[in-house]
């Protein structure tokens, strides 16, 4: 096998870039690691990625993203899914059990690159052992997620806004999603603008492309004549699926939905558990639909496999993502990949990335009647429908994992060539 050009340790300490998507905390930052990770390799760049292992019954080490790039399952503290909270006590095991690794496997790297803060407490301390520099990428921020709060058990303690500052000292450099991220960073955190780079997120364009809309809905088990809205994400207030709930009821209450017969699919969570085992906010949803008399427009799909998902996309008329808040919105940008339109709550990366008129519309958020008038114009006029999703594929083109990998490398060795200097 050919010497790889860098070696990378990639952490993401909470989550697997494996799992499924749509659980309680798999989402955007898992495509991101796996599909970053997987680029890499196409670089000739190694990447091993640690994560806390989460079943023991999963090989410690796995393959599964090719070029030779390891997913490195490490064993700190009991192999069961745990709540944030109780995670970062385990932080020293995880980064004990690295360092371990990297001495049986005989490897050096050259870089590590966390994402999540926990990840970066985890790189702060490899950092100074191996003494080289540290890539950190937020994904999201404590304070922001505080802000759009609903409740107190929403409430993110001060351990973890702390964290992310011990984390915003240690990097050598900061990766940002949008701007909006960088103005966030050095406004309420007080980050060194010197320190940030502004890279967006990729998408897989081979994975992520148009499919006729019949041949994806033969795929996923659904009759050719069914018009379909979609959301994807996790099922958790801050992704703002009461306000699209509402915006169905608004939307049968003025006869929409009789005369366009559409339904919402929404796919995360596990919606067939038993009622006492269920996620607080899909058992609360699912008993909104019921009160609204809409739970025949309403279907909730669970947890869907990565590969399914453009089938779901190309079978879709609309992407509806009504978050509260949102640091990027990978969904959005696989959505416009397929040649769908996107209609999103105008907040955090969604405000830039959903481009009224060029790839959907942004909506006021937390608004249901202004989401589902929009909806409604959008449903009703099949050429507009039809140009936005032309015009949202061709705008996804740019966002390319290979080109963002590229920026992502340049910032590698820019950092390697001044740590050189020191």
């Amino acid at each position: 096998m050919k010497k790889p050009d860098l070696n990378i340790a990639m952490l993401s300490y909470h989550t697997c870039p494996l799992a499924t998507l749509g659980g309680k905390d798999t989402g955007g930052m898992n495509v991101y690691v796996r599909e970053l990770t997987r680029t890499l390799g196409t670089f000739n760049v190694h990447v091993d990625a640690f994560t806390r292992s989460q079943d023991e019954h999963v090989p410690h080490v796995l393959h599964d993203l090719g070029y030779g790039n390891r997913v490195v399952h490490i064993p700190a503290g009991p192999e069961v899914p745990m709540p944030k909270k109780e995670l970062a006590e385990y932080i020293p095991k995880f980064t004990e059990e690295i360092l371990a690794f990297a001495e049986q496997k005989g490897i050096k790297y050259d870089l590590i690159h966390t994402h999540y803060w926990m990840s970066g407490v985890a790189g702060k301390q490899l950092k100074e052992k191996w003494n080289i520099p540290m890539i950190h990428m937020y994904h999201t921020l404590g304070i922001m997620k505080n802000r759009v709060a609903q409740s107190l058990a929403e409430i993110e303690g001060d351990y973890r806004i702390t964290g992310e500052k011990e984390v915003l000292d240690a990097a050598t450099r900061i990766i940002a999603s949008t701007q909006a991220e960088h103005q966030q960073l050095t406004s309420l955190y007080g980050a060194d603008p010197d320190k940030l780079v502004v890279i967006p997120p990729g998408v897989d364009t081979s994975h992520f492309y148009p499919i006729r809309a019949d041949e994806a809905k033969a795929v996923i088990g659904i009759p050719p004549k069914d018009r379909m809205l979609l959301f994807v994400g996790r099922i958790e207030r801050l992704k703002g699926v009461e306000t699209l709930i509402r915006a169905i009821a608004h939307m049968r209450e003025m006869g929409v939905l009789g005369k366009c017969p559409h339904y919402l699919a929404i796919i995360g969570g596990e919606p067939d558990r038993p009622s006492e085992d269920l996620n607080t906010e899909m058992n609360r949803l699912q008993k909104l639909c019921s009160e609204l008399g809409i739970g025949d427009l309403v279907v909730f799909l669970g947890k869907r496999n990565q590969n399914l998902l453009p089938y779901y996309y190309s079978a879709a008329e609309l992407l509806i993502l009504p978050s509260h808040y949102e640091s990027f919105g990978m969904v959005a940008l696989e959505a416009m990949a397929c040649g769908i339109p996107v209609v999103a709550s105008e907040v955090g990366g969604l405000a830039l990335l959903v481009q009224d008129g060029l790839n959907g519309y942004s909506v006021p958020e937390g608004d249901p009647i202004a989401l589902g008038n929009k909806l409604t114009e959008l449903i009703r006029d099949n050429d507009l429908r039809k140009k936005l999703g032309q015009q949202a594929n061709r705008y996804a083109q740019d966002f390319s994992w290979e080109k963002i990998t590229a920026r992502i490398i340049a910032v590698y060795r820019e950092v390697l060539e001044k740590q050189k200097t020191k």
